[in-house]
Formats: C-alpha cells, structure tokens, sequence
C-alpha cells in the first residue's frame, strides 16, 4: 500500500504533462478555417467562402509549418500540409466570381462581378479533354448545362451514362479537374 501514493503521484504528472502533447498531436482545424477565408477572401457563408466550417471530427496529424491553401480550385479550396503529404478540399459558396481571381478588397464597387457570357450551352457538343504537358486525351461529349469560360458543368457522352464534371475552358472545350497544364 505504500507504493499506491507514489503510482498515483507518477500517473497525475504524466497526465498533466499530456494535455500539452495532445494539443500538438492534431492539427488545428479553426486555424485551417481562418487561413482558407483568408486566401479566398470571403468568410464563411459568403459567395466564393467556404460552405462550412472544416469537420470536426477530422483528425489531421500537426502540420510543422503552416499549411498551404491553393485556390479556388474547381469549387473549393485546396488546404495541404507538404511536410506531413495530408491534403483537404474545402468546398466554396456558388457566386464567388471575385473570389476566383485571388483575395479582393472587401468593399470595392468592383467586388461585384458582372454576369459571364456563357461559352458552352445545353445540348452543344464538347470536346473534353484530360491531360498535361507530356500528353492529352480527348473525348466528344455533348454538354448537360450552360456555362461560361472558368465555370464548371456537367458533361456525358450520351442520355444513358452518368455525367461527368469538366471545367469550361473556351467555346466547345472543356477540360477534366485535376489536370492543369494542357
């Protein structure tokens, strides 16, 4: 019975010691919340901010240096860690034509985009393509919606096969996410 004070002491000291390491342990998601509203220039809820918070039940391991935001990308913004190779999309609000340009300043009579002309219409045929600089790949596809130059919209190659999103890239011309140099 002697020792049980002694393992009580030993087991108090490592616990207060572990809140510390606990809170290193995970990344912290209100910090991701803040550096994407940051890097997109509109908060939460807002035409081209995020559409919610990151999920809390995400549990990113610490990023030792401050993780990358890119974007907008596509809908959403692209939060990664390259020390640790984590990588998250955080998907935008509708509507954020300034904020597909960069950061902007919040009042700006310019803020407001005027609405684009669209450049592929519904029932037109497409050419999608996929690829970079060492090769590409098309395919004919006939588009399921409007939408302008940078928008993105569905695509199918006929009435019965699911549809495929494809960002607009010029008249008749669409291209598949994920590939950006072509």
């Amino acid at each position: 019975m002697t020792n049980l004070p002694k393992i009580l002491l030993l087991a108090l000291s490592v616990s207060a010691s572990d809140p510390a390491l606990a809170q290193q342990k995970f990344e912290n998601l209100d910090r991701i919340d803040s550096l994407v509203a940051m890097t997109v220039g509109a908060n939460l809820g807002e035409p081209g901010g995020p559409m919610a918070p990151v999920d809390r039940r995400l549990r990113l391991a610490a990023c030792p240096a401050t993780p990358s935001v890119d974007g907008p990308v596509f809908g959403a913004a692209i939060v990664k860690c390259d020390a640790l190779g984590w990588r998250i999309r955080v998907p935008l609000v509708a509507g954020g034509a300034a904020a597909a340009s960069g950061p902007v300043a919040r009042y700006a009579p310019s803020a407001r985009a005027a609405p684009r002309e669209a450049a592929v219409k519904k029932g037109d045929p497409v050419q999608l393509m996929a690829g970079n600089a060492a090769f590409s790949v098309s395919r004919m596809m006939v588009a399921d919606e409007d939408g302008a130059v940078g928008e993105t919209i569905r695509v199918r190659e006929d009435r019965k096969s699911a549809p495929i999103l494809a960002q607009v890239v010029e008249m008749g011309i669409v291209r598949v996410p994920g590939f950006n140099n072509f």
